[in-house]
């Protein structure tokens, strides 16, 4: 079997491949952050198409942590039963399930809600001056990550990811670019990482240690003040002992660049790679990954652990199955769609 398909551990989990579907916003809940329909719909026709680790869009641990007012949301009990079903299906359809927790922090774009940030610098003229949080606001959003991790479990996730990256509110804190603070949460690298560590620590103190965490980072800021992959190894190792399993590996998002950044198939694969090397845990790596041939070839060098893919599987929510046919075959197909199967090109 390629090792693409391969099993993969993980603590408590097992995973019955390496393909991981990245979490991608969805505008599509309700005003107050309750799920629909239409996200059953979506992640269980991935979960059908052969994807083993579904991590879910990112649901804000607080209303005013949303990007937007049709995100969902995981900071009140009336959200659990729509999360519920979401889980429930996936889960009987074989997948792995996973939330991603977020906090949009400057990156807010609801109107009628103040703002937070660790400090009072606005993403782009496009968007409001967040107010510099202070220390009873760093525990509320804190504690606001911890409760959301308690509904987690109560609704039947496998998996929490922290949302570290895409210049959301902890990305915000580990970034000199966006961090300008005095007190203990700014300046070092330390300093900065001491936000993510107590809203890391405060989620381990409900989510059992059986239980992963997944830490999503953006390991490039593309400008030459900011954050780079090193740095963000560093970080990592002073953060990974309050119970971080696997690192998520992405870029950018903290700061508009004054010239577009360059993408291409697999352009944040050498991100993953170095984070991989200088932290010495398991990367999920990925970055516009089309070809099953360059997702196996990455997985059988060791440079991931496992792949996480976004906009292919929107295109094409069966993408599991067609790689298989593509390089063993041996994937065994939802019973009801054998006659589908490749055979033979036909």
């Amino acid at each position: 079997m390629s090792k693409l398909f391969s099993n993969f551990k993980l603590k408590n989990l097992e995973f019955k491949n390496r393909i991981v579907m990245a979490p991608m916003c969805m505008y599509t809940a309700k005003e107050d952050g309750i799920a629909t329909e239409w996200h059953k719909i979506h992640y269980a026709t991935r979960a059908l198409g052969g994807v083993g680790l579904i991590i879910q869009e990112a649901t804000g641990v607080e209303s005013r942590g949303r990007i937007s007012d049709k995100d969902l949301g995981i900071w009140n009990d009336s959200q659990i039963d729509g999360l519920k079903k979401i889980v429930d299906t996936c889960k009987s359809l074989g997948a792995v399930m996973g939330i991603q927790l977020g906090h949009a922090g400057r990156k807010c774009e609801i109107k009628n809600l103040e703002i937070i940030g660790p400090s009072a610098e606005a993403f782009s003229n496009e968007y409001k001056v967040p107010k510099e949080m202070s220390k009873e606001d760093i525990n509320e959003v804190i504690n606001a990550f911890k409760s959301a991790a308690k509904r987690c479990i109560e609704i039947g996730y496998d998996i929490i990811e922290i949302h570290g990256a895409h210049g959301y509110l902890i990305n915000q804190f580990l970034s000199p670019l966006t961090n300008k603070r005095t007190d203990e949460y700014g300046g070092n690298l330390e300093n900065r990482a001491r936000f993510l560590k107590e809203v890391v620590k405060a989620v381990r103190e409900v989510w059992t240690n059986e239980k992963p965490i997944i830490l999503r980072i953006s390991a490039e800021d593309y400008l030459n003040e900011g954050n780079h992959p090193e740095d963000l190894a560093k970080i990592i190792n002073l953060v990974k002992e309050e119970g971080i399993d696997i690192i998520n590996v992405s870029s950018g998002g903290v700061a508009p660049t004054p010239v577009p950044i360059k993408v291409y198939e697999g352009y944040q694969i050498k991100f993953a790679e170095i984070i991989k090397e200088n932290t010495g845990l398991p990367v999920i790596a990925g970055g516009l990954i089309i070809s099953p041939y360059m997702a196996e070839e990455i997985i059988q060098n060791d440079r991931a652990d496992m792949i996480f893919l976004g906009r292919i599987l929107l295109r094409k929510p069966y993408w599991p199955l067609e790689a298989d046919s593509k390089l063993d075959g041996e994937v065994k197909w939802p019973e009801q769609y054998e006659r589908g199967k490749f055979r033979n090109n036909r």
